[in-house]
């Protein structure tokens, strides 16, 4: 147990630091500080000396330099049980400092408010990292205190131990300090090296316990802040399933403008459908596959009105996200008790991803390309018609968030069928024509869209049979001509994007 006696404070965030000077008076420490800090501490009326009267050093530069100095850094790393340390102290009249608190200045929020590159590296802590790391590697003695997010915990071990701390306390602080400064040198290398070129570093604060994983004998967390994503406006804690279905949805109804409604099951949409009318693109989204929708994640790029509302009531499901809610749509939804009920902020997310695996981590840019009609090259003679170009559009931008192997059918922009994860294209289309006739929808001129090329003819001839007669898919496979000519042969338009579109 290690008595506090001098305390070293210099912060930039000041809210519920006049809780910790209460606790720290109370056990008669001193009180050294810098610049508004110092202030801060003479208002609330306790004493305080200066750094500047320790090292007789003036800050400059603008406060680019106050506390870098042998007599600060000194009293912070001096060990307690060396002679030499402690000779050295005496003999330049340096203190021992038993407690350091201090934060670091607001990097990640300048970034967030402003794209001026001098304000962003002003933001750039100098003197506040290096006290936390040198506070942090001289645990044995020193109690560190990096955010004020430890304050409570602060002033639960100055009371207990009646202004004491034991070499547990200090490791724990110091762990969370180190923690706090690469998190900190992390996101500034990431702002330095725009894309992560070359290397990968990630940090994510924010841990959220989840329930559980994927499954209840697996544990889940959630290292991001949903806040700014969502506000969640009813219902029980998100969960890691949930997530994975949140981040599909999202990802779907971002690439699409007109009034769209979709579900989503196992991060793959079961229906979908983009209408002028809310509540019947909602209907015949559900039409897609009433039987998968049961449990699902609904989303719209749309504000959820009344009619809209009493609709969607009629089932069963965990989730909806919208953009906005009416109230009395709100009030309908809310009928259960632990449905999610999410509100989509504007977020811009980032354009590359990650997935762990084996012993490393795959990066790659995000699937951002949304092919457009000039994007299409028609292959065949027969060209599609208008209604086919936007179903075959509506099509790929579906497919491209389906599970691959996939097949997406489409008819008047709706999904109609799909088959998704199949080891064998031939075997998604199959899938696909089963779901459609399972729920008597039309194939009679519906649309294909493959997220890869058909390195044969029998998915367009399958697909022909059961009345597709539109097809959209990336083309380049070496057998491109059997796929050309069986539509030729067929009265069958079919269009390459030149883009594949895998979903692994």
């Amino acid at each position: 147990m290690k008595k506090v006696k001098n305390a070293l404070i210099s912060v930039f965030y000041k809210e519920g630091l006049d809780q910790v000077l209460e606790v720290l008076n109370q056990f008669d420490i001193n009180f050294y500080s810098t610049g508004g800090t110092y202030d801060y501490i003479k208002e609330k009326g306790y004493k305080a000396q200066t750094i500047e009267s320790l090292t007789s050093y003036p800050s400059i530069l603008g406060g680019r330099v106050k506390t870098l100095h042998p007599k600060v850094f000194g009293g912070i790393l001096a060990r307690r049980e060396n002679a030499e340390d402690q000779q050295q102290l005496a003999e330049y009249e340096i203190p021992l400092f038993d407690l350091v608190i201090v934060d670091l200045y607001p990097f990640e929020e300048t970034l967030k408010k402003t794209g001026d590159t001098q304000s962003i590296i002003e933001k750039i802590d100098i003197g506040g990292i290096s006290l936390i790391r040198a506070a942090a590697k001289n645990f044995n003695d020193v109690l560190v205190v990096p955010s004020s997010t430890m304050y409570d915990e602060l002033k639960r071990i100055m009371e207990k131990n009646g202004g004491a701390s034991t070499n547990e306390d200090r490791r724990y602080f110091a762990a969370q300090a180190f923690n706090i400064s690469s998190h900190y040198d992390t996101a500034i290398f990431n702002w330095m090296n725009p894309g992560n070129i070359g290397v990968f570093k990630q940090s994510i604060g924010n841990e959220n316990v989840l329930r559980y994983g994927e499954n209840p004998h697996q544990k889940g967390i959630f290292y991001g802040n949903l806040d700014e994503v969502f506000e969640q406006l009813h219902g029980k804690a998100i969960s890691y399933n949930n997530l994975l279905d949140l981040n599909a949805a999202i990802d779907l109804i971002g690439d699409f403008e007109e009034t769209t409604f979709a579900v989503i099951k196992h991060n793959n949409a079961c229906g979908l459908a983009s209408r002028s009318d809310l509540k019947q693109a909602w209907i015949d989204a559900l039409a897609g596959d009433p039987v998968s929708a049961f449990g699902g994640v609904l989303v719209t790029n749309k504000e959820i009105d009344k009619e809209t509302a009493v609709e969607i009531n009629k089932i069963f499901f965990e989730i909806i996200i919208a953009p906005g809610y009416a109230d009395d749509a709100l009030e309908i939804l809310k009928s259960k008790k632990n449905r999610i009920i999410l509100k989509k902020i504007a977020y811009n997310f980032p354009e590359y991803q990650y997935r762990s695996l084996l012993n490393g981590v795959l990066t790659q840019d995000k699937d951002t390309i949304a092919e457009r009609k000039e994007n299409l090259n028609t292959v065949t003679k027969l060209s599609p018609n208008e209604r086919q170009v936007e179903d075959l559009l509506f099509a790929n931008k579906l497919v491209k968030h389906t599970k691959s192997n996939t097949i997406v059918l489409a008819n008047n922009k709706q999904l109609v069928g799909s088959g998704t994860g199949q080891t064998s294209r031939v075997d998604a289309l199959k899938q696909a024509i089963e779901k459609a006739r399972n729920f008597d929808l039309p194939l009679d001129d519906a649309v294909m869209a493959s997220d890869a090329f058909f390195p044969f003819a029998d998915s367009v001839e399958i697909a022909g049979k059961a009345g597709i007669k539109s097809v959209i898919q990336p083309g380049g496979s070496i057998r491109d001509k059997d796929s050309i000519e069986y539509c030729d042969k067929n009265g069958i338009a079919m269009v390459f994007t030149g883009t594949r579109h895998f979903k692994h």
